[in-house]
């Protein structure tokens, strides 16, 4: 089946044709139509299977364009909101649609502003609930979606939807998508929608068995020097580091460059001609990082890539299978590291209960660790290394002014300076400090929550001023598996010892 089966306008035909979509996938040949038809929908499906297409482009090729706005999209996060309406504008660009994005954290003003020019409006409950009941906002749409319906429900946000759903007119066409029904979605779709018909997606996708799997958390200012600081570690063959958006491709690939690394981009605005000679040019070991959103993650075939990272967690799970599948091919050994802040650590959990894996979790290695490690791999290097006339040569000649000794310690220094480990000794948050991370975020609803709360809670600020004692750096003793555990306190950070041995590392951590 292809897309043109849907018979759809040549406007929304020349957006698909420009996103690279061949054939619909299961949700979008089985719920098209009935959306088409007018119809109510439910549709259980899981996250990444192309909901946002599945129900973005029967609306789209039912909205007329000059009616403001037409089509309301209610999502968990202000992350995913992003992303659904990237994809949304993409759609709709060609026959002039324009979408506005509203989550909390943002001006009112601005938003607002957004919203009275725009014909698709995606939101997060908290801010959309906040601009409704202030009267700030009166919204007539003829199409209402609710994604992720259980990841609200997860969130703690039902009653916002509720809410929400209260200011919405009575006659309009409501589609809601979950990839789980609990009895209270259930109840809430028998609230809300009208005779609805129903799809169902199972989820048949897993991880492969030759990747292993770890995360390591941080904040999220210290995701640049954690990604150099593994990178220095593992020191991959070749590597894939995938961002959710193009402007992160952009920036990161600057960075990378900046660094030294020999580095390519790939996004959905680079033409195809470009796209092909960058993936051309990684195949054939031209650059050693390849920096990618995930429309890299599909179809690229590369079978000797011994390291996938993921700059941020992706969000949905067959994103995560799909990414990390791009390690482990043809029967190699593959690794996958994602980098995740303390909020986003029940995002990991669902991830590993979706796709049947374990994650390990992991703490940065500090400086020194990383330093030891390549003067070991170095002093290897060495002890292996055929001797050259060349280099008797040149011993010969020192030897003249300078005892053999001395020559022997400028040479290891002059190699030494090439594999210095630059940035901060210690990066991210230690094993024990995790471990109660992973139990609150087990026990806690509502915690994770966008719109109009605050993300960073208990998250990716780690408190305020740090306060270090003993000289703040730590010797290169021994690892313990709880080298950095300690009690969190308020919202500082607590002293690391220093001296020879490591002492444990206390750190504070907000609870809001």
């Amino acid at each position: 089946m292809t897309f043109n089966e849907f018979n759809f306008k040549d406007t929304l035909n020349q957006a698909i044709d420009e996103a690279g979509f061949k054939e619909p996938s299961p949700v979008q040949k089985d719920a098209i139509p009935l959306i088409l038809e007018g119809n109510d929908l439910i549709g259980q499906a899981q996250t990444g299977t192309g909901k946002t297409a599945a129900f973005g482009l029967p609306v789209i090729q039912m909205m007329e364009g000059n009616k403001g706005v037409e089509a309301l999209v209610i999502v968990p996060t202000r992350e995913l909101a992003m992303q659904v309406s990237d994809e949304l504008f993409r759609f709709g660009k060609t026959a002039g649609l324009k979408t506005a994005t509203i989550y909390g954290g943002a001006a009112y003003n601005k938003q607002i502003e957004r919203i009275n020019q725009a014909n698709i409006i995606v939101a997060t409950p908290g801010r959309l609930q906040d601009l409704l009941q202030s009267k700030r906002i009166t919204l007539n749409p003829q199409f209402v979606i609710l994604d992720e319906a259980d990841e609200m429900l997860d969130m703690g946000f039902l009653d916002e939807i509720k809410n929400i759903f209260t200011f919405l007119p009575k006659d309009r066409q409501t589609l809601m998508f979950s990839a789980t029904m609990p009895k209270q979605i259930k109840i809430l779709a028998e609230q809300i929608l009208n005779n609805p018909k129903s799809v169902t997606i199972t989820k048949s996708e897993r991880t492969n068995t030759d990747i292993t799997q770890k995360f390591y958390v941080v904040a999220d200012y210290e995701r640049d020097d954690a990604l150099l600081r593994l990178i220095d570690y593992k020191n991959p063959n070749k590597c894939i580091i995938f961002c959710r958006m193009k402007k992160e491709v952009d920036r990161l690939s600057s960075y990378m460059t900046a660094q030294g690394f020999k580095v390519a981009a790939l996004h959905g605005d680079m033409e195809q001609k470009q796209r092909e000679h960058t993936i051309r040019s990684f195949k054939q070991g031209l650059v050693e990082i390849f920096i990618a959103t995930d429309v890299a993650a599909r179809g690229l075939d590369v079978n000797d890539v011994s390291h996938v990272f993921n700059y941020h967690i992706p969000f949905d799970s067959e994103s995560y299978v799909h990414r990390i599948g791009r390690t482990g091919r043809a029967g190699n050994k593959g690794e996958a590291i994602t980098l995740v802040s303390p909020n986003e650590l029940r995002t990991i959990k669902r991830i590993e209960k979706d796709v049947g894996t374990t994650m390990i979790s992991e703490v940065i290695p500090t400086r020194q660790e990383v330093q030891s490690r390549k003067d070991n791999d170095l002093l290897a290097k060495i002890a292996n290394t055929e001797i050259k006339p060349a280099a008797i040569d040149m011993v010969k000649t020192l030897q003249h002014d300078i005892d053999i000794v001395t020559i022997a310690h400028l040479l290891a220094t002059i190699v030494q300076e090439k594999i210095d480990v630059k940035g901060k000794d210690i990066i991210g948050l230690g094993t024990e400090e995790v471990k109660a991370l992973i139990e609150r975020a087990k026990n806690q609803r509502g915690g994770d929550r966008s719109g109009g709360r605050n993300r960073s809670r208990g998250g990716n600020s780690r408190g305020g001023n740090r306060g270090r004692s003993g000289g703040g750096e730590r010797s290169a003793g021994s690892r313990s598996s709880d080298r950095r555990s300690g009690e969190r306190s308020g919202g500082n950070r607590d002293s690391r010892n220093g001296g020879g041995n490591r002492g444990s590392r206390n750190r504070g951590q907000s609870n809001n």
